[in-house]
């Protein structure tokens, strides 16, 4: 499996509006399935989708932390199909997901199904809140579709000292979570203990969630976070930050790991 970029034209297409020409994230819809039987729909940019669908199985306490034992595209729907190789960890029943490019709860039909359990987090490294406001210049630099289209998120996946691993865009914020949780899936790289997550927007009770089931103690955002975002970083002794801009940072929860 490739770490390769996707086609560029995979992710931005060049459209008019009179005599002005402007470059567009693309979206399309992604079928996940497992063993062969439809499990999900979700809204997404094209590219890394075995990682994206890896990263979402997992995020739903579907997947062990182990490599999955096979994943990769169909020739179904213009290759807009991937296939996982179960067993999954539980059986899901007759739940079907289906998530918009900005709603990654959308499609739970009761409030059982949006909670996914996660372990309290770990001690995990400790960081200059210097450093924390920084992430997110880093992030933007290896976001060259957003600089074209101005139409995706970002998260990045960063060592302690601030070193960007790992990258992905997507037009849904969620998206560009599961495809770096995916990606760690696939190196061996989960749980992510002595790592930092960062996120280009606003910091949701979704993207916390899945910091969390990742194994990510410090999670790292641009924006706002929302008061259930900061209940359940609080609960599961994640530390929270947002507003990280430039050279200063608000730090919601979890300040022991956050060095002055």
């Amino acid at each position: 499996m490739s770490r390769d970029a996707p086609p560029a034209h995979a992710l931005a297409r060049v459209v008019r509006d009179g005599g002005v020409r402007d470059e567009v994230a693309v979206e399309e819809p992604l079928e996940i399935r497992v063993d062969g039987e439809p499990l999900a729909v979700t809204m997404r940019t094209p590219g890394h989708d075995e990682e994206l669908a890896l990263g979402f199985l997992h995020g739903e306490g579907l997947l062990p932390t182990a490599p999955p034992r096979a994943v990769g595209p169909t020739d179904d729907f213009a290759a807009n199909v991937v296939e996982v190789a179960g067993p999954l960890l539980r059986d899901p029943g007759t739940r079907r997901f289906y998530t918009t490019s900005s709603c990654g709860v959308c499609g739970k039909g009761a409030l059982e199904e949006v909670a996914v359990h996660a372990p309290s987090a770990t001690a995990g490294p400790r960081v200059a809140r210097a450093l924390l406001a920084r992430l997110p210049d880093a992030l933007r630099a290896a976001q060259p579709t957003f600089a074209r289209t101005g139409g995706l998120h970002a998260t990045g996946l960063f060592a302690a000292d601030g070193t960007l691993l790992l990258a992905r865009e997507d037009v849904g914020r969620h998206n560009a979570m599961d495809k770096v949780v995916g990606r760690a899936l696939l190196d061996g790289l989960l749980p992510l203990h002595e790592r930092v997550l960062c996120v280009s927007g606003r910091l949701s009770f979704e993207l916390v969630q899945k910091a969390a089931v990742a194994g990510a103690p410090i999670l790292v955002g641009v924006g706002a976070p929302s008061s259930l975002a900061i209940e359940l970083a609080a609960d599961r002794g994640t530390t929270l930050c947002g507003f990280a801009r430039g050279a200063s940072v608000n730090v919601y929860t979890g300040l022991e790991r956050v060095a002055d």
